[in-house]
């Protein structure tokens, strides 16, 4: 046998020892290249969390329960859909996990079990991600990142919000309507609920709380007319654009929500800054996956791989033609999920990716950035890695096994209506 030469294994040892801090800088040069969107988590959650604090959401959902509790189908669709609203539009989720308490109770109040609630909560947030608007965590970042104009094809995810909304509700409320039958068919009919669901004391929906309310309407209507394009004309010719804005814009307005929050609550300025701190302390988690999610990107860029990880996709999607092609995407942002369960992580780590295939496998970009969202939103309802999902279910008291038996034929429907829609885009040329 060859002997390799006595240097040859110093020589090696060298090499992977200078490589190492190549490797250890990609990771501050990943937080770095993100910081924009991370800032922007860090304030979008600040603000959360003061209005939380000022009980503004708390009401909103009491005066639903108090007026909807006694109508079981109005509850279900009207309570699936406010919280699906509410992720299409600023990317609420984590907020959700306070209200699994107040909806189990009054759920079994109304002779139905946890798992209803449970469903009214996940799945109006996983419909409202995968179908989101304006959701800045994903949305926002898959346009940006595929190089397609912010908030751009809103008609469209409305339209396939509302579509996928009455499935998710259609599904909770044949699964309600037999419980009520036969309450011997929950699934968590053998789970104790005898004590740790009660109320919150205050639920009232006062004059400062609308204003609140109000406010961040406002804010979102500037939020959405500011980060069109200026100059975009209309059918007449008219001045129809925004003004441009970006990810600091943005940002500006939701602190701008936050400080009129706290003064219409008469927060003081120290525990309106405590709140707003302990908001964003909450997306600690959130903003460092995406820090980390852009150093895969930055390794695989300056590692030339993502040209080589898009021929040996292309090639059988490009292959199954347009149609079959944003299936077939929509079905690896899908599994990807389970690795990378945050959506703005994701996006981070495939859409360098998916954004130049479209153009290869004959696509719109803003197809493909539907294809992610779908595979990263429908798919945040069932895999186990999914943080936030296992967190509901405990406090819940709903065995995951259980709940993958509710939700398993839901997420059949949903994923043959995002087929359809993603055949749809590809003959409209969605742009």
């Amino acid at each position: 046998d060859d002997e390799l030469p006595e240097d040859h294994f110093s020589r090696s040892t060298g090499n992977f020892l200078r490589s190492l801090p190549t490797f250890l800088l990609s990771v501050p040069k990943g937080l770095e290249e993100g910081a924009d969107i991370i800032f922007f988590v860090f304030i979008v959650g600040g603000v959360i969390g003061v209005i939380r604090a000022t009980g503004t959401f708390d009401a909103l959902i009491g005066l639903s329960l108090q007026h909807l509790g006694s109508r079981p189908l109005v509850l279900v669709a009207g309570m699936t859909t406010l919280f699906a609203v509410g992720a299409s539009t600023i990317g609420m989720a984590e907020e959700y996990m306070p209200f699994i308490p107040i909806l189990v109770t009054m759920c079994i109040a109304m002779k139905l079990d946890a798992m209803v609630a449970m469903g009214i909560v996940y799945i109006g947030a996983g419909v409202g991600y995968g179908a989101a608007a304006l959701n800045p965590f994903t949305v926002m970042i898959g346009q940006r990142i595929a190089g397609v104009e912010l908030a751009s094809g809103q008609l469209f995810r409305w339209t396939l919000l509302s579509v996928c909304l009455v499935v998710g509700v259609h599904h909770i409320m044949r699964y309600a309507a037999r419980v009520r039958r036969d309450p011997g068919s929950s699934l968590v009919g053998d789970v104790d609920y005898s004590e740790g669901f009660e109320m919150p004391e205050d639920l009232q929906l006062t004059g400062r709380r609308i204003a609140i309310l109000l406010a961040l309407v406002l804010g979102l209507v500037l939020f959405v007319y500011g980060v069109r394009e200026p100059n975009t004309a209309g059918p007449n010719g008219e001045n129809t654009g925004g003004w441009g804005w970006y990810f600091g814009e943005l940002s500006a307005i939701f602190i701008a929500l936050a400080l009129i929050a706290g003064a219409i609550a008469k927060l003081t300025p120290n525990d309106t800054a405590r709140k707003f701190c302990a908001g964003a302390a909450d997306m600690t988690t959130t903003a460092l996956l995406i820090g980390f999610a852009r150093t895969i990107e930055v390794v695989l860029s300056e590692g030339q791989v993502i040209d080589t990880v898009i021929h040996g996709i292309a090639g059988p999607l490009r292959d199954l033609g347009p149609s079959l092609g944003a299936s077939g995407m929509f079905a690896v942002q899908s599994a990807c999920n389970f690795f990378v369960p945050s959506g703005s992580g994701q996006a981070y780590v495939t859409m360098p990716i998916m954004a130049p295939l479209s153009d290869l496998v004959g696509i719109t970009r803003q197809t493909s950035v539907l294809a992610y969202q779908m595979g990263d939103g429908f798919t945040n309802m069932i895999v186990p890695t999914n943080a936030l999902l296992m967190g509901m279910l405990g406090l819940g008291r709903i065995p995951y096994q259980r709940w993958l038996r509710f939700i398993l034929p839901l997420m059949v429907k949903l994923f043959l209506v995002g087929a359809v829609a993603l055949a749809i885009a590809v003959e409209i040329d969605y742009a």
